[in-house]
């Protein structure tokens, strides 16, 4: 991807395997000898190999169809976890440990200084930035507080992780669905001036492809574990 300081997609290369990480590390310490977690440990390298594949193809830049070929990085990895949670709700969501679920979640602190950087680079749209209107920096400033609010008594804070899952659960929901309408598609609303094409290339694709999914996956394990 021309024009893009170096800087950028070095930082959101490793803010992915940092997300990628984050989830390793709860598999590795819950249920790492189970078949679902090596069936999602393999998921999960294919889908990053495969989704920069094509992304350096050119794949995803057919836009004009409908739905667009970029539809075809994210609903993947959805229906993957709607999967798991079908066929291994107990053996490997329930089992995952809710601290690191938690934690995991500061990794939108770093895509969101990416995200906005991209704008700098007239790359997306500024609605998609802190500078518009996506919050979902507030979800990753507040992890590290949240985390020790909830578990540092003798009992977990229930119902202060199943309020902050929620509003965070909120904000990562607004922010798709604004950088859906912001592609330049047949079905755009917003950044016409400047639309949401970052998310086209490599390695901008792991966005929609890995990192979202990841982290809609520990807010809904996490509830799922706490109402559960």
């Amino acid at each position: 991807m021309e024009g893009i300081p170096a800087y950028v997609s070095i930082t959101f290369i490793l803010t992915t395997f940092l997300a990628i990480g984050f989830l390793f590390h709860a598999i590795k310490h819950s249920v790492l000898d189970t078949l679902p977690s090596k069936i999602v440990i393999a998921a999960i390298a294919f889908w990053l190999f495969f989704t920069a594949i094509l992304a350096m193809g050119g794949f995803y830049l057919n836009t004009n169809g409908f739905p667009p070929n970029l539809a075809l990085a994210p609903i993947p990895a959805l229906l993957f976890i709607v999967a798991i949670f079908i066929f291994a709700r107990k053996s490997f969501v329930e089992k995952l440990p809710l601290k690191t679920l938690t934690l995991l979640q500061v990794v939108r602190i770093p895509v969101e200084i990416v995200l906005w950087w991209l704008y700098q680079n007239r790359q997306i749209p500024e609605i998609m930035t802190f500078e518009g209107r996506n919050f979902d920096i507030l979800a990753g400033l507040t992890a590290p507080f949240i985390f020790w609010l909830a578990f540092s008594g003798e009992k977990i804070n229930r119902s202060l992780l199943i309020i902050w899952n929620s509003v965070a659960l909120l904000l990562v929901s607004n922010i798709v669905i604004t950088a859906i309408f912001s592609l330049p598609t047949t079905f755009q609303k917003f950044g016409f001036d400047q639309p949401n094409v970052a998310v086209l290339f490599f390695p901008y694709i792991w966005l929609p492809a890995m990192v979202v999914p990841i982290v809609l996956f520990a807010h809904i394990a996490s509830l799922w574990k706490l109402f559960k």
